[in-house]
Parts: structure tokens; sequence; C-alpha cells
């Protein structure tokens, strides 16, 4: 057993959360900013894979993300190599460093200016910068179309990012919950995001259940992630 294994067996009574994202959606970064907080309140343990918004509108006529030069598969591309090289924990350190103001006081400070930089996000997250130059790179799309498949076999071909499935420790032959998202456009902090998560699960849970839908995404999310820390 390797070191990062030992990282992260699950802890005694912890639900395993696999979360499947595209690091090129501001929302999606949200979301594992909450999956974090929630961590922080809740026995989660929380591991990281892959999916891509270009592979998940491969073949349509239409192109919804509005991105014909392909540039969306650059940070996905990075983010394969962090995870093949220095494994799902690094991956989730590289995330966690993308789409927040790294110049602003004290860290991660203004939301307007978006930055959404692969290699400045690698530097923070204190892994090589020659990892950057995986995003313009074919090397690592198998594995990549790999896991961005099996994100697809557990909720349908078109299911949006992230996905996120939840096992259950005491009912180990019990198949895990599986959602969408939750899209949201603030963080939810501290015990307002293990209420969240309780109420996800719940949702989740009941027998039947298939979709729920809010109102329209908030188009200037808060993507600061103040005082959460990566987990």
């Amino acid at each position: 057993m390797t070191a990062e294994d030992l990282r992260n067996a699950p802890r005694p009574g912890a639900r395993t959360v696999d979360v499947w994202f595209d690091p090129a959606c501001p929302y999606t970064w949200l979301t594992a900013r909450w999956l974090r907080e929630a961590a922080r309140v809740r026995p989660l343990q929380l591991r990281w894979h892959l999916m891509s918004l270009t592979l998940l509108n491969e073949g349509r006529d239409d192109d919804p993300e509005g991105d014909p030069d392909g540039y969306l598969m650059v940070p996905v591309r990075i983010g394969t190599a962090v995870r093949r090289h220095h494994g799902q924990e690094a991956l989730g350190r590289f995330h966690a460093s993308l789409w927040a103001d790294l110049d602003s006081p004290g860290g991660r400070g203004n939301s307007r200016k978006w930055i959404n930089d692969p290699a400045l996000a690698l530097t923070d997250a204190g892994l090589p910068t020659e990892l950057a130059a995986a995003g313009t790179s074919t090397a690592y799309d198998g594995e990549l179309r790999a896991s961005h498949a099996e994100a697809v076999r557990i909720l349908g071909p078109r299911p949006g990012t992230p996905v996120v499935t939840v096992g259950d420790p005491p009912e180990p032959h019990r198949p895990p919950l599986a959602f969408f998202g939750p899209v949201i456009s603030r963080v939810p902090k501290r015990e307002e995001a293990g209420r969240l998560w309780d109420g996800t699960l719940l949702v989740a849970g009941t027998p039947g259940f298939h979709e729920l839908k809010g109102r329209p995404a908030d188009p200037d999310p808060d993507v600061t992630g103040r005082d959460v820390g990566p987990a």
C-alpha cells in the first residue's frame, strides 16, 4: 500500500464521495468548494475525477459552450496529467486553485477578475508547471475519455458537470447515491454547507426521484472561495 493509499483510505464511518468535474466550469468549482466545506462538518471522504464538457457535447450540431477552438480541453487535459502523475488529491488541489484571484490581498479575493490560469493554479497547488504542456497535447485523452465515460455511465448521456456519487460504508453492497450538481452561485459555509449536504442526500436518496431544478444560474457567481481550504 502506497502513502497516497493510506492518506486516501476512508475514515471510520465516513462516506466516500466521488466527484467527476470539468475544471473549466466555474459553477462546478463552486460545487467543489461547497463539498470541501461540507466535509468540515460532515464525515466525508472526497475523491476527485475528471469529465469534459467538450466530450459531453461531442457529435452535437450546435455548440452550447461556444468553444469552436477547443480551449475548454486545456484545463481538463492538464488535470488528467496531474491525476496520472500526482494522484487524485493533487487534482483536488489543482482544481481548488482555479477560478480565483490569486493576486488579491490575502490570496483569493476579487471574484470579478475570474482568473482561470492553469499554469498559475499549478504553482499555487505546489505542482510542477511543466504539466501545463499537457493542455495542448492529446497524450492523456484516452485516460480522460475513460474517466468521462464512467461519469456518463452513472447518470446517462448528458448529465452535466459535476457528477457526484456517495458511498455508504455501513451497507457496502448498496448502490451509491448519485446526482448532478447541485448548481450554486455562492458557497454556503460551515453548518449551512452541512445542511445543504443533508438535504441533497435526502432528495437524491428518495425512491423514484429523478430531477429538481431551481432558478436560472446567477450570471455573476461568487468564485472567491474565501475561508475554504483544500480537502
